[in-house]
């Protein structure tokens, strides 16, 4: 009610023919205001919201674009590549790649992790060959295979310490399938008796080098060496003393000076 409504009497308002009229235009004007300023507000609210997706759908594209260049980048080079080097082969800018990911090692936990899982799957199923012999090799093969294709992940598979969050910790999940088939293959006699886990180990760190030297020129050289090394394991009357096994910290060690540019922070 205006104001010049107010200070009537109730009775006088409803008797007198002009102020009658003067009130209800006022109404009238002052619901029409209220509604344009309603208008304008749900008009700005929409304007607003959908100025804010674009940016919303520009940032999810630029992290997809971000990953599947680090898998490409990290299977290319492995973990001496940089997040310039991603974010270059991205096309992006460097500051994309870390608002995202602001280590190198959150990147790789990302990239790597669905491809640890599935290592873990391999290493299950092999439990399930009719020796033990054909679950290890058949384990050994599929691991080569995998390391050859992607050498980030051969390099944080076989190296220890890869930050606070390596996403290897999953692949410890591997060393316990991997025991039981040596034990098994031991207790066949398929296996010789002085092979441990750390010489799967080295021995897959070797073929794999191969692989990534030999890429561009006999992309399949890695499997006649893989095939020289899994014979090596059988038992036979004219193997020589191996010596003093290798322990796990050896194995850490060396994995460490073999790769020395697996930096999580670069």
């Amino acid at each position: 009610m205006s104001v010049i409504g107010s200070a009537l009497p109730d009775s006088q308002v409803a008797l007198d023919p002009q102020v009658a009229p003067q009130m209800a235009m006022e109404s009238s004007a002052a619901m029409d205001a209220q509604v344009a300023m309603d208008v304008r507000a749900s008009t700005d609210a929409q304007a607003s919201t959908e100025s804010c997706r674009p940016l919303r759908r520009d940032a999810e594209r630029n992290r997809l674009r971000v990953l599947e260049a680090a898998r490409e980048v990290f299977a290319e080079r492995g973990l001496a590549a940089t997040l310039d080097d991603v974010a270059h082969h991205a096309g992006v800018g460097v500051g994309t790649v870390y608002r995202r990911f602001p280590t190198k090692e959150a990147l790789v936990h990302e990239v790597l992790k669905s491809r640890f899982d599935e290592m873990v799957e391999i290493a299950e199923q092999s439990q399930h060959a009719a020796t033990g012999w054909d679950g290890l090799t058949t384990l050994l093969r599929r691991s080569a295979e995998i390391h050859a294709a992607d050498r980030g992940l051969r390099d944080v598979a076989l190296s220890a310490g890869f930050g606070t969050h390596d996403p290897a910790k999953k692949g410890e999940r591997i060393i316990p399938y991997v025991q039981q088939l040596v034990d098994r293959a031991q207790s066949e006699g398929t296996l010789r008796r002085d092979i441990t886990i750390q010489d799967l180990l080295v021995g897959l760190l070797m073929v794999s080098e191969v692989a990534h030297h030999s890429r561009t020129i006999r992309p399949d050289a890695y499997s006649r060496y893989l095939q020289l090394f899994i014979d090596s394991l059988r038992p036979c009357p004219h193997t020589g003393d191996l010596g003093n096994p290798l322990t796990r910290e050896d194995v850490d060690t060396l994995a460490a000076q073999w790769l020395p540019n697996c930096d999580p922070r670069r």
